[in-house]
């Protein structure tokens, strides 16, 4: 099922549900209740709670879009690394410098192709990746500088391997999910105290409140599945792009 179609059939079933609850009420009153009899003390309380939850929801948001953010970040670093050692490779004899070329690219393949879908449909890196950067590194290590022009290259290749292998674990760290169970359970619970409060103020069956209740309650939907959207970076809507690996070596388009 589509994502959209979810938030969709979510704001929809949280509006019909504050409505409901709302006719329903209406109907079982009390022939003498008024609504304008709210305690002064309820509508104070229901302006705080509505504070509070507000800045959570913000905390919460701005903790996701930062995790996305950081995991964007580390496949730009990781592609960066190994575009280095593509092109630095150049002092070194032909077939040494194919070899590297050779095994840079087939380890991009991976990472785009199997390991991205891996990482979107298990949460997790493949195991032929590390193996195909470890060739990499064993590559890079294993040759001996001929020259001092080579051996000035050795060292600065030795970092880039290294660069990208902690941006491969970083990567491979941030793939599950960023917020706690306890977090989802506190923006829930505070969902459905918000909401409620609205009946606390003796919510009447005019057009007017019942859009005004529908509307706010299909908002607090709509950030709860912002933030569900956000917090798996690799594998839901809003998602860290592999356009990087894609950008610097254009050849894997194909």
């Amino acid at each position: 099922m589509s994502e959209w179609l979810v938030l969709t059939l979510a704001m929809a079933a949280a509006c019909a549900v504050v409505i409901m609850v709302t006719l329903v009420r209406q109907r079982t009153a009390a022939v003498d209740e008024d609504p304008s009899e709210t305690p002064d003390v309820i509508e104070y309380m229901t302006m705080w709670i509505g504070v509070v939850y507000a800045i959570v929801l913000g905390l919460a948001i701005a903790g996701v879009w930062e995790a996305r953010s950081a995991a964007q970040d580390h496949v730009q670093a990781e592609a960066q690394s190994l575009h280095e050692i593509s092109e630095r490779v150049r002092v070194y004899p032909p077939q040494v410098r194919d070899r590297i070329r050779a095994d840079v690219n087939a380890y991009v393949g991976q990472v785009v192709g199997a390991e991205w879908k891996a990482m979107a449909d298990h949460g997790k890196v493949t195991a032929r990746g590390a193996e195909l950067l470890q060739r990499i590194r064993q590559d890079v290590t294993d040759y001996a500088p001929r020259t001092d022009f080579e051996a000035q290259a050795y060292q600065p290749l030795l970092d880039q391997v290294t660069a990208a292998d902690t941006a491969r674990a970083a990567r491979a760290g941030s793939t599950g999910s960023t917020m706690p169970p306890v977090v989802w359970f506190g923006l829930i619970a505070g969902a459905v105290v918000t909401i409620g409060m609205v009946f606390a103020l003796q919510i009447r069956r005019t057009p007017r409140e019942l859009v005004l209740a529908g509307l706010f309650s299909a908002l607090i939907a709509f950030l709860l599945f912002l933030i569900w959207d956000f917090d798996a970076p690799y594998s839901r809507g809003v998602t860290a792009s592999s356009e990087p690996f894609l950008a610097l070596f254009p050849h894997m388009h194909g």
